[in-house]
């Protein structure tokens, strides 16, 4: 993991979300298990977030041939938060959570799947192997205390 780049360490958070989304689909019989779930994909999906944007985005947006693509994800990210708070406001695994759930979802795997194709390669031509270990580094650093920082909103 040390040599590992960015786009190593986001691709990894991507597949843990993506297998979050099948456990929350077997958990939909199991109410508490699916909410224990929702509540760990929200916290996990808040960091991710954070984290991205502090390290590989803010570098994107520094370079004019990155930015547009930076500028797409941030506006995506701010996209997934709204469904996020408005699951919030509903009661869960309800007729109109589930409505806007399934919505989320479809986002998020829209954008996920839109950086990995996308938003990576075009980002890999522009930076070297050394920016992209030092922002897969500074990912590292970040997520734990945007994790701390999520789970901590979620006690409130």
């Amino acid at each position: 993991m040390a040599d590992s780049s960015i786009f190593d360490r986001l691709k990894q958070d991507h597949d843990a979300h993506r297998q979050l989304f099948d456990k929350m689909a077997d958990a939909k019989d199991e109410p508490d298990r699916l909410e224990k779930l929702f509540e760990q994909f929200r916290v996990e999906v808040t960091a991710h977030a954070a984290a991205e944007e502090e390290t590989l985005y803010a570098t994107m947006l520094a370079r004019p041939d990155l930015r547009e693509d930076a500028q797409h994800s941030v506006s995506e990210h701010k996209e997934i938060d709204d469904y996020l708070e408005e699951l919030e406001d509903l009661p869960f695994n309800g007729d109109e959570w589930n409505r806007v759930f399934v919505q989320l979802k479809k986002r998020y795997l829209h954008h996920i799947d839109e950086e990995e194709e996308e938003m990576f390669p075009d980002a890999a031509k522009e930076l070297t192997a050394e920016e992209e270990q030092k922002l897969a580094a500074l990912f590292a650093r970040r997520k734990p205390a945007e994790l701390q920082r999520a789970e901590a909103e979620t006690n409130d």
